[in-house]
């Protein structure tokens, strides 16, 4: 084992993503150099029996007293939004959240989209196309991808990177991500440089996080070693 000191992890949130976290720290967390500083739920009783009370965080205001070398948010984009700017100041922040084309039920909606019938659809239908920036606030728990492309894209951001959320009652156990980059048009024949990928993450019906996201939070982890107060992409 290495001599050199811990990376301590502060987990916020304890929800599947939370859960198995702490529970990949607590399991490889020796061999990797790492080891939790704190872990906080809106719902302490959640944690009890599972996480130790020396551990366990009961008032994220208190968090800069754990000296966490990295932040790990799986709750909800209401906790980055009141507490990003203050967890970065502290340490290193990795945001987490996958959107993707996917089974109606595994959406969760808010805003004017709220109002959708998810359960009534029956056929692949288009719930919104168009800027990242409006998108974000009616489907918070879906549109990390999205977020970060806007992000990593300056020059174009949140106003003109594209968003589709597609509700596909085909696909019960896919999340599903298609990403088209498309450059200028060549004006002597028209044509259009173009990349197109896609990613297949199976998923349980109805979960908002498909099964490889957790191996991929944990990889991130493992390799954010100080980005001098930056937020971190997975």
């Amino acid at each position: 084992m290495s001599n050199q000191r811990k990376r301590r992890i502060g987990v916020v949130g304890y929800g599947h993503v939370g859960v198995y976290l702490v529970n990949q720290i607590q399991k490889e967390g020796d061999e990797n150099n790492v080891e939790l500083a704190f872990v906080w739920n809106r719902t302490k009783e959640k944690m009890e029996h599972t996480v130790e009370p020396s551990l366990q965080l009961h008032n994220l205001e208190d968090f800069k007293e754990r000296e966490a070398d990295l932040i790990v948010e799986v709750a909800h984009p209401s906790i980055t939004r009141i507490y990003g700017e203050r967890f970065l100041s502290a340490g290193n922040l990795l945001g987490l959240k996958i959107t993707m084309t996917k089974h109606p039920n595994s959406f969760k909606l808010e805003g004017k989209l709220a109002g959708k019938d998810l359960s009534a659809i029956r056929d692949r239908t288009i719930l919104y196309e168009g800027p990242v920036r409006q998108l974000c606030p009616m489907a918070p728990n879906n549109v990390n991808t999205m977020a970060a492309a806007a992000m990593a894209a300056h020059t174009l951001g949140f106003d003109r990177v594209i968003g589709v959320l597609v509700a596909d009652p085909s696909v019960p156990d896919w999340h599903l991500v298609d990403v088209e980059v498309t450059g200028v048009i060549n004006e002597t024949n028209g044509q259009v440089f173009s990349v197109t990928t896609r990613r297949r993450n199976p998923a349980a019906p109805g979960v908002v996080t498909g099964v490889a996201t957790f191996a991929s939070f944990w990889s991130s982890i493992l390799v954010c070693r100080g980005h001098g107060g930056r937020v971190f992409f997975c």
